[in-house]
């Protein structure tokens, strides 16, 4: 039996949003040194502060400032800091009710150990080096021991406010394929594709699931499918992909291999990106020591008519 396969994996992207004007002075605030909150109908004060009362959905934009010290209503100890957390050090994550207000700000603690933290301590911000108008302007909490509460109030309107922030979300993950997928990569690296046939229904699967998602049975038996194939839907890609050493425009297609009956994906190339068409023939194209196929090119066959794969668009 081959060995089944793992690999870490990441997913990574840079969320990009732009800011309405409560969020806006918010952002601007942590620049300046200054927190913000805004206040409900009812009186309260919102920290972080949101653009609707969360009570009566009343739009709200009176922004008050609140102090950078306040008290830790619960945390959490973190043994092991990721990629990207505020701290490269164990730390807490605490909840924090800054002075002046009545909703906690999520944030780290710097604390020399759990030991060192409590429900009801007092903190206050420690604020970064270079600030740019995001939440890493707080660069964390830090302990405090003095009784005064600490507000900075501002004096006028921001100069130059924020309007858009650029978030970088990330997934670390290691992935495992199991056994019917091990196995289609295994093949893959002998220049095969291998698919995984139902015992019920007949469908060829690949890549393979280990079960039909049609029937609900597993699979076993292995059937060889391809090389050839044929083009069932594609799209035009216009926008280059971070660290994928190919120029734009080019063009992604479901391609349906012989003898499968479900369609995998491939780059198609060895053809002008505006002549790809569904129905085109094409076939895998491998580089020297790949594991997979680098993209997939005609055949020079004429055209599959529609009927020969309309199922499986």
């Amino acid at each position: 039996m081959p060995e089944v396969l793992k690999a870490p994996l990441a997913v990574e992207f840079p969320f990009t949003r732009s800011l309405g004007p409560v969020q806006s002075a918010f952002l601007t605030g942590l620049r300046e040194r200054v927190v913000l909150g805004v206040k409900t109908v009812d009186g309260r004060t919102l920290v972080p502060p949101v653009e609707y009362d969360p009570v009566t959905a009343e739009e709200i934009r009176d922004l008050v400032p609140v102090a950078t010290t306040g008290t830790v209503t619960t945390w959490a100890w973190n043994h092991e800091p990721r990629r990207g957390q505020p701290l490269d050090t164990p730390f807490a994550w605490v909840l924090v009710r800054l002075d002046g207000a009545d909703t906690a700000l999520l944030h780290a603690l710097d604390a020399p150990g759990p030991d060192a933290v409590h429900t009801g301590m007092r903190v206050r911000v420690r604020w970064a080096e270079e600030r740019s108008g995001a939440i890493t302007d707080i660069a964390c909490f830090e302990p405090y021991d003095g009784d005064d509460t600490e507000v900075t109030v501002p004096a006028g309107e921001f100069e130059n406010p924020v309007t858009g922030i650029v978030a970088e979300a990330r997934l670390d993950y290691t992935y495992s394929p199991g056994r019917a997928q091990s196995a289609y990569i295994h093949a893959l690296a002998d220049r095969r594709t291998v698919g995984e046939r139902c015992p019920s229904c007949r469908k060829v699967y690949v890549p393979p699931r280990g079960a039909c998602p049609t029937c609900g049975v597993a699979t076993a038996e292995q059937v060889e499918v391809g090389p050839r194939g044929t083009v069932t839907t594609f799209c035009i890609v216009n926008i280059k992909a971070k660290n994928l050493d190919i120029e734009v425009p080019y063009v992604y297609a479901h391609i349906a291999l012989d003898g499968a009956d479900l369609a995998l994906h491939g780059r198609i190339g060895g053809i002008p990106y505006d002549q790809v068409r569904m129905g085109l023939r094409v076939e895998a194209v491998w580089t020297e020591g790949a594991r997979y196929p680098d993209h997939y090119r005609p055949t020079g066959e004429p055209d599959a008519e529609y009927d020969a794969y309309k199922e499986l668009l």
